[in-house]
């Protein structure tokens, strides 16, 4: 695994931010292997058992750590991370970090490709993530979330601003929160349009913003097109597909933090839409054959 940096700092508020490249990468065509009806049948029972001791293991963790107590306190995200690193195996994705990952208090984001994603930057980043409210109701996965430190979010009438003043609060708490600013899944060719509510936040916490990339990458060196979660498919749909695909490598990278306070709304939007356009693109350009 790398420890150098891939990326400089570019926090120059005069330029004005370049439009994204659209031109996207060549996406492969992950091939699945050839089973019956049987072998698939066997292979989800597999895959479910699996899940199940991975749970198991979760809630281990919680009452032999007692994180119940305290579940945002920031130094459990050690044990968030352990658990989301076995539930990438469940799902065939294997994580590589490149370079470091910072681990200051600060308000993550990341492009968003996959409900797998939080497995993959919870193996590498120690966040905590977001989850709307009615999830801490669901049978036992409600409980493991929240006494994993999941933060959950009241949505109403104004839904923008209470949730920028409940991350606030987080994060003057110094417990590091992430979300996705693209507010919607992509093919993860590109970064769609970073939507910058929510980065008011750090601005009004005095938290710098903390980029992570993700890109999914099959053992062909290209873009995987079985992971995205995108259009019209369904989740069953695409869960059966991840369960059966070959091993995929999810490539992790953190560029340089952004200090906050010399920006505003506006500014801070365009300089994380511009930089997590152009540390895409350079990652893309690392990794793909």
């Amino acid at each position: 695994m790398s420890q150098q940096p891939l990326y400089p700092s570019n926090q120059n508020t005069d330029q004005k931010p370049k439009q994204p490249n659209l031109q996207s990468h060549h996406v492969g065509q992950t091939q699945l292997p050839k089973r019956n009806l049987l072998l698939r049948i066997a292979l989800y029972i597999k895959k479910f058992f699996h899940l199940l001791i991975v749970l198991f293991n979760g809630f281990y963790l919680i009452f032999s750590k007692k994180l119940y107590k305290n579940p945002n306190d920031p130094n459990n995200t050690r044990y968030v991370q352990y658990f989301c690193r076995q539930l990438g195996e469940v799902f065939n994705v294997k994580v590589q970090v490149h370079g470091e990952i910072a681990r200051q208090p600060a308000l993550w984001v990341s492009n968003h490709i996959s409900w797998l994603d939080v497995a993959v930057l919870g193996s590498g980043a120690r966040v905590f993530f977001l989850a709307k409210a009615e999830v801490a109701s669901w049978p036992i996965i409600g409980k493991l979330a929240r006494w994993g430190g999941t933060l959950f979010i009241r949505r109403g009438s104004g839904d923008s601003a209470l949730i920028k003043e409940q991350i606030t609060e987080f994060l003057k708490q110094d417990t590091p929160v992430l979300f996705f600013p693209e507010a919607t899944t992509t093919d993860g060719t590109r970064v769609k349009k970073v939507h910058g509510k929510l980065l008011a936040s750090a601005i009004e916490a005095q938290k710098p913003v903390q980029i992570c990339l993700i890109a999914y990458v099959n053992q062909q060196g290209q873009l995987d097109n079985i992971i995205p979660f995108i259009g019209n498919q369904g989740f069953v749909q695409n869960l059966t597909q991840v369960l059966q695909m070959p091993v995929v490598t999810a490539h992790l990278v953190a560029l340089p933090s952004i200090d906050s306070r010399v920006h505003t709304v506006e500014s801070l939007t365009a300089l994380v839409q511009q930089e997590m356009q152009q540390g895409l693109e350079k990652l893309h350009q690392q990794l793909l054959r």
